[in-house]
């Protein structure tokens, strides 16, 4: 078996001095597909994480839910669990007959600080719908309400629901998604090369139909696909026509609306540097992120104050 070859993508500058580094592939595509910029090994596979849930989204429309709006934005997102996330969460699964005790997604606090110190305060616990995950697995049962499909194993892989993802994740990606594994949530995760993941961002973004849909959503809700402050969030406020979706142990996509497409992958699964990973690439393209420059900025602080950054480094460096 090979080794994957990373490159040196960022840097933890404190005081001047390079305190850690962040190893990865990224890799960018052109609106025809074609690979224009790479770095590390594209085409190891990668577990796709979070980055999954727009195409989980597409499986759901393609498979009958009745998601539009902010409800679709959800499915495709991954919620800081504040209240009007709730709110669309049990709005989801109240149409399809089903309560919050449906979802099979953990049980957890929200991930919005301000939300949780509320609830604690207020004496309430951890539960299933502040989930980051929740608005996708109310899709899923959505999909599953509308045909008839049995909801207690709604997360097995060979539940039509799940087969259906597997099938879209193929489609839109151009190749067989494996090794399949379990996400967080407790979903069936595909594994993508980190090009094949790529490719799937120009298709979400160039395709028509239930791909056109949620890309549509996204972009119209970003709100609903991170939450209050969310880096996903701004991302796409910022750089209006642009996709963005971050997930779990360092990977994060994006696209722009002609299909412009990166995919980041930091091996050590930091995020911390990922959006600026992929604000540097997408530039690299030829793309305007002038307007997203500060999410490029990432400090260091020492006492409460910047006394360094997280910064991108120039290509070639391993």
């Amino acid at each position: 078996m090979r080794s994957p070859m990373y490159e040196v993508l960022a840097e933890v500058v404190r005081n001047d001095f390079v305190e850690s580094r962040h190893y990865g592939s990224v890799v960018g595509l052109a609106p025809d597909r074609g690979v224009v910029y790479t770095r590390g090994d594209v085409d190891e596979t990668v577990l796709p994480r979070s980055t999954t849930k727009p195409f989980q989204a597409v499986a759901c429309l393609s498979a009958g839910a009745p998601l539009s709006g902010e409800r679709l934005a959800i499915a495709a997102g991954s919620h800081t669990g504040e209240d009007f996330h709730v709110a669309t969460v049990e709005a989801i699964l109240a149409d399809a007959g089903l309560g919050a005790d449906a979802l099979q997604c953990p049980p957890t606090w929200p991930e919005d600080e301000p939300t949780r110190d509320r609830l604690i305060r207020a004496g309430e616990g951890e539960s299933r719908v502040r989930m980051n995950c929740s608005g996708k697995h109310a899709g899923m049962l959505a999909a599953c309400a509308a045909n008839g499909w049995p909801t207690e194993n709604y997360l097995d892989p060979d539940h039509p629901l799940q087969r259906e993802v597997a099938r879209i994740m193929g489609e839109a990606a151009g190749e067989t998604p494996s090794p399949v594994a379990v996400d967080g949530c407790g979903a069936p995760l595909f594994g993508l090369t980190l090009t094949g993941l790529a490719r799937a961002m120009v298709t979400l973004v160039q395709a028509d139909g239930p791909y056109r849909a949620v890309a549509d959503a996204m972009r119209t809700y970003p709100e609903y696909v991170g939450g209050t402050g969310h880096a996903n969030t701004e991302f796409m406020r910022l750089l209006p026509g642009c996709v963005a979706k971050g997930g779990a142990e360092g990977v994060l996509v994006a696209a722009t609306a002609d299909g412009h497409a990166v995919a980041v992958k930091v091996i050590d699964g930091s995020p911390r540097a990922t959006t600026a990973i992929a604000l540097r690439a997408l530039a690299a393209l030829g793309v305007d992120t002038t307007p997203a420059a500060p999410l490029g900025v990432v400090p260091v602080l020492g006492g409460g104050r910047p006394v360094g950054e997280i910064r991108t480094t120039p290509e070639g460096q391993q």
